[in-house]
């Protein structure tokens, strides 16, 4: 496959995901929003994967790019159906892009932290094989508000109702970061945003007690992330 993967971030990349990719012999292109590069047609592209960031999907002004971001999302995922997977904002702009709504969290939720499949999510080939009840981590104080038509819900966790999203047969979204390595949360610590809600939520050691909660359980999130790719893959053959 050929992916064009979005990003936000320089830093916040496939993560984990690279491995998998280069080991089936995949190729993926980013484009770097943030740092003003053109999107590509879409045509060229055997699917879509649109990253996190710092930036909330409502702030246009501020990041005007978002516009076209958004247009570039539902004309990829409603006209042509190509194979999505968001992560984080990306999550985020896929509920925009078809006509959902997302808003600041009531509760941020920032750590390792539970999730649980739903009965649609039980039934989706995306978390097939994955736990009832998994832990993930989390770094987001935005969250999607309501979905858009059509869509289900595939995973919940205390603070946030729409953990997971599907639309369509081949358009997935997941609020949780499991595409996380060793150095993730030293790298991502790097972005002010993120540094100032990692603090404001577990004070200033934050970073170090975040840093040791997914050094133990990098293997298990390894495993979780090879199961959700390999499942991811599967969606894209269906049919639309």
């Amino acid at each position: 496959m050929k992916i064009l993967v979005l990003q936000h971030a320089g830093v916040e990349h496939p993560g984990i995901f690279r491995k998998f990719l280069k080991e089936d012999g995949h190729e993926w292109y980013a484009i770097h929003l943030d740092q003003g590069e053109a999107l590509p047609p879409i045509e060229d592209y055997d699917g879509l994967w649109v990253l996190g960031g710092p930036m909330d999907v409502w702030e246009e002004q501020k990041y005007p790019w978002l516009v076209e971001e958004k247009k570039y999302i539902q004309q990829a995922v409603e006209e042509k159906g190509v194979p999505f997977l968001g992560l984080c904002l990306g999550h985020q702009l896929l509920a925009e892009a078809l006509g959902g709504k997302c808003g600041l969290s009531d509760t941020p939720e920032i750590g390792v932290l539970d999730i649980s499949i739903t009965e649609d999510g039980a039934e989706t080939t995306l978390l097939d094989g994955l736990p009832e009840k998994f832990s993930a981590l989390q770094w987001h104080s935005a969250e999607i508000k309501q979905m858009p038509a059509g869509a289900k819900c595939l995973a919940t966790s205390n603070d946030c109702a729409v953990q997971a999203m599907s639309w369509g047969p081949r358009a997935y979204s997941l609020q949780f970061h499991i595409e996380v390595e060793d150095d993730t949360v030293e790298e991502w610590d790097k972005i002010p945003e993120y540094n100032k809600a990692l603090n404001t939520a577990l004070g200033k050691t934050g970073a170090d007690q975040l840093k040791a909660e997914v050094y133990e359980k990098t293997k298990e999130f390894e495993i979780l992330a090879e199961r959700l790719y390999m499942n991811w893959l599967q969606t894209c053959a269906r049919v639309v």
